[in-house]
């Protein structure tokens, strides 16, 4: 044997004694060291491939179970052990019939083989059993088949066929039969002349069933109706038929990138390698198609929505070739579109449109993560600017202005790098001083965009605010709301800081009742509706307005009204007074030190408002829930931006701050839109949205708060606020609500440990933090009713020492559920009756237990030594020498009916001794006499010691 044989086989040697520790991560590591230094094609690399197949097995790495032993069956034909790793990797993967063709292979080679009857006996059945199920499939195919694509045939028939084959399809069998029997082709032709949208919807489901994991049925699906025909079925007015169409496209990317269409799900770079090329091709097709001049809006908006999802890094990381296609123009042109210029060639747009694009040239600016790719982007938007303002006529001016505003909207440093070039805010005033209404209008929007940051807000004071004055005298009502958003948004630079005031006193107050005016007044459009909203936006930060406005019925009801159309563009205005409302915005932490060093420096102090105090903001929070504010978040959480998302996220938590509103917000479908936000947005948002769900979790029982499948999504965004950079009130809250979660059955708990919570959970047992301790110490009790985490307190750790020792902590409720955990623990597992006998203080605990003044804990000791000494005399033989068999006996003279059963128990413990004859009963008057005088003295005096 060479000496690169005899090192692979010590490597082998050093996996398998790795594989017996089951450490089998590291049994890999040394197996796939073996296979790098062994001969392709020989023996004792099929043997070390085997092996490894075998630990990947543990992990249940099923797909790499598979790819070992068809290696090692490539090298040694029919060996049984391939053969078997490889047909139990297949039937957990659930690909029967190719674990029951290896599973007969091995018996074929090896009749006397008894470990693969039991499997080879099972897996007929199972292969039966499924060839009976697609016979079935197979007719309710054909069935469906005749009813929906028959014309001729009732309509309900026909919805009902329809609908049908959608759930046929999300089955494996059902969808290749289905792509078998040509239904592609059969709803390519159906949808040329299909009237009813139910029929038509479902079918378009239909393809997306058939494309959801399965890249073979997508790529058959593609090359029979070609990408042109998804962007015809998405081309429609009914939104629902455009989400349909949306979630279609979505799924195809999602199959050829490994994602999944739930939330945080990252996708497979060698897949995304593979099918490269297809991926491209969707996209670009979608990107050319935002400025198609025929498509609705609202396909329009679906086709921008999913750049925006895909472009991202976290996504499919596709972003530097969008601007390099030249996709950054074709937004831009979207940004510039008016309502106003409607001429044949103008585009379809909705009134989110200009929102939708901002957000999505946001996300893409989000991907220029280097110089370079940061001055490609700039470079296309200058070109865009400079070909508009090169162009004699006036459209193309205004058109330039509208797409700045975009940009001030979305990617808020290349608006202001635009914004900042000579001689385009002086543009902009002039357009605003000219009697063209539409110039008017646009230039006051671009104003406000403008106005984002101190330094911009004090040069358009100096330059601009005698012309915002001028034009909110103006007849029409367009201009005149737009110039008194303008003066809202100057006017509320100084924040919630009381002693900053750009405009005389009481300016503010004017400022919010006429745009109050706005609000309220039902025969405005609600584009003037949503421009007050967003003027209130600004003034809502002056503690003054926020109790005038809250006290306004009417106007919280506009305000709401407007938030339940969903419409993007009012998103801003009515999120943001809300978060204004619910003073649940970001808030400087100020330290007292800091605090006195700026007053020495005389420095400028902000200033809280008496009307910012806890009693009136929970005052609004109480009045905005009660007005059915839940709902109107619902609607607008539909959008793609996060930090909208973040917005709405704030509003609940602070909401969910009142315990007595938490059942409010689950009634109306907060806790829902809820979970989404936590897995997916900026990293505040998330945090808020979780510790919203947490104070539900607490409140409300979780089976209510958090239905079905629901309870277990929960878990992620809860586990996340156990970090160190969340609060110490985020801690706790979760951790409570985790508790309740833990409660309610073995698949939460399970969730729980396979998202790390455990290990998380238990770091807070060690917190000096009273509460903190207490709540993680209640969560390990209820978690412990799982067989799984029993198994990780039976191993080598102090994880039962330490609970145990927890017992003599002074908080009751900790001893009460440590008292609890322990109670679990010994009465399932021998190994931890043993471990806490190890501890050096366990007969101190013990007797902290027994004689604890609370009954609970006295009952709970009890329970645990009548575990401990159940069925094992040894140990119980060291507990009996000790002075726990007295304190047992008093136990037993109890008389309170409520104590009666700490008596039985301790009562049990005796005779349980008594039987193992490690005591015997003496003359009972005796024992009692001495016992009541002296011996009760004596326990009485070590326990106060």
């Amino acid at each position: 044997m060479g000496i690169i044989s005899e090192e692979a086989e010590n490597y082998k040697n050093k996996g398998n004694e790795a594989f017996n520790s089951e450490n089998f991560e590291d049994a890999i590591v040394l197996y796939t060291k073996a296979i790098s230094l062994s001969e392709r094609d020989s023996r004792e690399r099929s043997t070390y491939l085997k092996n490894r197949a075998a630990a990947y097995l543990k992990l249940r790495e099923f797909e790499k179970v598979i790819n070992d032993c068809d290696e090692a069956l490539q090298i040694v034909p029919e060996d049984p052990k391939a053969l078997f790793r490889r047909a139990q990797a297949l039937e957990n993967l659930e690909r029967f019939e190719e674990a029951y063709r290896d599973a007969k292979a091995i018996f074929n080679v090896d009749p006397s083989n008894k470990a693969v009857q039991p499997v080879l006996t099972r897996l007929h059945a199972v292969v039966q059993e499924r060839a009976r199920k697609n016979a079935q499939t197979s007719n309710k195919v054909d069935q469906m088949f005749k009813l929906a694509f028959d014309i001729s045939e009732e309509m309900e028939k026909r919805q009902k066929a329809m609908g049908n084959l959608v759930v046929l399809a999300k089955e494996s069998a059902g969808g290749d039969l289905m792509i078998k029997n040509g239904i592609v082709q059969k709803i390519q032709q159906l949808l040329k002349v299909e009237k009813n949208p139910d029929i038509y919807i479902n079918a378009i489901r239909v393809i997306s069933q058939l494309c959801k994991r399965s890249v073979e049925r997508t790529l058959i699906i593609i090359k029979v109706v070609g990408i042109p025909w998804f962007l015809e079925i998405i081309d429609s007015d009914i939104e629902e038929r455009v989400n349909a169409a949306q979630y279609c496209l979505q799924v195809i990317l999602n199959t050829f990138s490994g994602m999944d269409t739930k939330k945080d799900t990252k996708p497979d770079p060698q897949l995304c390698e593979k099918y490269k090329s297809e991926i491209d091709t969707l996209l670009t097709c979608l990107t050319y198609s935002i400025t198609n001049r025929v498509i609705t809006g609202v396909a329009r908006d679906a086709i921008m929505e999913l750049i925006m999802r895909n472009c991202h890094y976290t996504a499919i990381n596709w972003a530097e070739r969008f601007v390099e296609i030249r996709g950054l123009q074709r937004l831009l042109e979207v940004c510039s579109e008016l309502e106003e210029y409607k001429y044949e060639s103008a585009m379809n747009i909705t009134p989110s449109s200009a929102t939708i694009a901002a957000a999505c040239l946001a996300r893409i600016y989000e991907n220029m993560y280097y110089d370079e790719a940061r001055e490609r982007f700039n470079n296309q938007v200058d070109e865009f600017v400079k070909d508009k303002l090169l162009a004699p006529d006036l459209e193309s001016k205004v058109r330039v202005t509208v797409a700045i505003t975009s940009l001030l909207r979305g990617p808020l440093d290349v608006g202001n790098y635009v914004i900042s070039k000579e001689g385009i805010m002086e543009m902009i005033l002039v357009m605003a001083q000219t009697e063209d209404e539409l110039q008017q209008k646009v230039a006051c929007e671009c104003l406000i965009a403008a106005a984002s940051k101190k330094d911009k807000a004090r040069a358009i004071i100096n330059k601009g605010v005698d012309i915002l004055k001028k034009l909110y005298t103006n007849k029409n009502d367009a201009v005149r709301v737009r110039a008194l958003v303008g003066l809202c948004k100057i006017g509320s630079f100084g924040g919630d800081d009381a002693s900053i005031r750009p405009f005389a006193d009481g300016s503010t107050k004017k400022l919010a009742e006429a745009c109050r005016k706005f609000l309220v007044n039902p025969a405005k459009e609600k584009d003037m509706r949503k421009w007050a909203a967003e003027g209130l936006s600004y003034l809502t930060l002056d503690a003054d307005v926020k109790e005038k406005l809250v006290e306004d019925k009417a106007a919280i009801q506009s305000l709401i009204e407007l938030a339940k159309t969903g419409d993007q563009s009012c998103l801003y205005g009515v999120v943001t007074t809300l978060v204004n409302l619910c003073n649940a915005y970001e808030k400087q932490e100020v330290m007292p030190e800091m605090l006195e060093l700026a007053k020495f420096a005389k420095h400028h102090i902000p200033e809280q408002h008496e009307l910012d105090d806890a009693d009136f903001v929970n005052k609004r929070l109480t009045v905005l829930c009660k007005a059915g504010v839940t709902t109107g978040l619902v609607a607008l959480s539909k959008t793609e931006s996060h930090n909208s998302k973040e917005l709405i996220a704030r509003v609940f938590n602070a909401i969910c701050s009142l315990q007595e509103l938490r059942g409010i917000v689950v009634q109306q479908g907060g806790a829902k839109i809820l979970i989404p936000m936590a897995l997916e947005g900026t990293q505040n948002g998330k945090k808020q949205a979780a510790q919203a769900l947490a104070r539900i979790g607490i409140t409300i029982n979780p089976e209510v708060a958090f239905p079905g499948q629901r309870n277990l999504e929960v878990v992620r965004p809860l586990i996340a606020l156990l970090h160190p950079d969340c609060s110490a009130l985020e801690n706790f809250e979760a951790l409570m609500a985790l508790c309740n979660l833990a409660g309610m059955n073995e698949t939460t708990r399970n969730r729980i440990l396979k998202e790390g919570g455990l290990s998380k959970i238990e770091q807070y047992m060690f917190e000096d933090h009273v509460m903190l301790q207490r709540a993680a110490t209640q969560c390990v009790c209820n978690l412990l009713q799982s067989d799984a985490v029993v198994k990780t307190y039976e191993g080598n750790n102090d994880k039962c020492k330490f609970l145990y020792l927890l017992c003599q902590e002074e908080d009751v409720e900790t001893v009460m559920a440590a008292a609890g955990a322990l109670c679990i623990l010994t009465s399932v597992s021998k190994i931890c009756c043993r471990k806490l006998l190890d501890c050096q203080v366990w007969l101190e605990t013990l007797r902290c237990l027994l004689a604890n003044p609370d009954k609970e804990i006295q009952y709970r000791g009890a329970y645990i030594v009548y575990n401990i000494v159940s069925g094992d005399k040894d140990i119980a033989a060291r507990i009996f020498e000790t002075d726990v068999m007295e304190i047992l006996m008093a136990l037993t003279r109890l008389n309170e009916p409520e104590q009666k059963r700490t008596t039985e128990l301790a009562q049990k413990c005796l005779d349980a001794a008594e039987d193992m004859g490690l005591i015997r009963k003496p003359d009972e008057n005796v024992v009692m006499n001495s016992l009541s005088v002296n011996e009760h003295h004596e326990i009485d005096e070590e326990i106060s010691n």
